[in-house]
């Protein structure tokens, strides 16, 4: 669905943010890029519909190169969705309809299919009652929506989010999460960045591990977790219940087998076998 084949980017300053960085991404997969902040995650996201141009390499969507003409970036765009950190880099429209409007409208489709397409987003993201709303006036929950929003109406085959819980309370992170799961089993391929080790187990299929511009660990969540060392060395750790199995093992010689629970279910399961109940 999308390969980022040995990109490498330098800023105008010379600094190289990628180098040699090679991601792949399969039809109806949910992918997580894992990195501390200044990884190069975010920089890596811009490249995968175009907003960035490789100095070496190719982004690849649909098996296709893209071209960096204005209808190739168009076509990309309408098949590859970014949604940002910060929602207010992206919402700038007067109100919430004309924001998620904006999109389809640079389409060229017609007013009737521009409002279903807006209405339909809307709906699926749970904001529908707010299209006259500035979007200024939104919580910052409701703004990721809302951009999320923007990107669905778009009809988008793949989308990319940076960060996509940064900045919500439990609540509007776990809303938005089962938002991209749903919107996953019903054929969008997703990709988030993010540093938060413990969200990753519960909704991805695989990982990337990303260290200053590097690609230095891929598989799936049980693969890469238990490569401790790897883990540790790129500033991340491992998620709260693997942790603890860590600590049961080296403390307490509960041997978990070099496979350490990543979520509540999988720890409750290994915890009665080793206690034999």
């Amino acid at each position: 669905m999308l390969e980022a084949n040995h990109i490498v980017y330098k800023y105008e300053d010379g600094t190289k943010a990628l180098n040699d960085v090679t991601v792949k991404v399969n039809d109806n997969e949910i992918v997580a890029l894992l990195g501390k902040n200044g990884a190069g995650k975010s920089t890596l996201f811009l490249h995968f519909n175009g907003i960035f141009k490789p100095d070496k390499g190719e982004v690849l969507v649909e098996g296709k190169p893209i071209k960096y003409n204005n209808k190739g970036l168009l076509n990309v765009r309408s098949k590859v969705g970014v949604v940002f950190q910060n929602p207010d880099d992206q919402l700038f429209a007067p109100t919430v309809q004309e924001d998620v409007a904006f999109g389809p409208l640079n389409l060229g489709l017609s007013q009737e299919e521009v409002e279903n397409r807006v209405k339909e987003s809307l709906k699926k993201v749970g904001m529908s009652g707010f299209e006259r709303k500035p979007p200024h006036h939104l919580s910052g929950g409701q703004k990721k929506r809302v951009a999320i929003a923007g990107v669905l109406a778009m009809k988008p085959k793949i989308m990319v989010l940076d960060e996509p819980t940064s900045g919500l309370d439990p609540k509007g992170a776990s809303l938005v999460l089962k938002l991209l799961y749903k919107l996953n089993s019903e054929g969008i391929s997703i990709i988030i960045s993010t540093h938060d080790v413990d969200l990753v187990p519960l909704y991805a299929n695989r990982l990337y591990v990303i260290k200053e511009g590097q690609i230095i660990k891929e598989g799936t969540p049980s693969e890469v977790f238990s490569d401790v060392k790897t883990i540790r060395d790129a500033n991340l750790r491992l998620p709260r219940i693997a942790h603890l199995a860590e600590i049961l093992e080296k403390e307490d010689s509960i041997d978990f087998e070099g496979e350490y629970p990543l979520t509540i279910s999988q720890a409750r399961n290994q915890f009665l076998e080793k206690l034999d109940l």
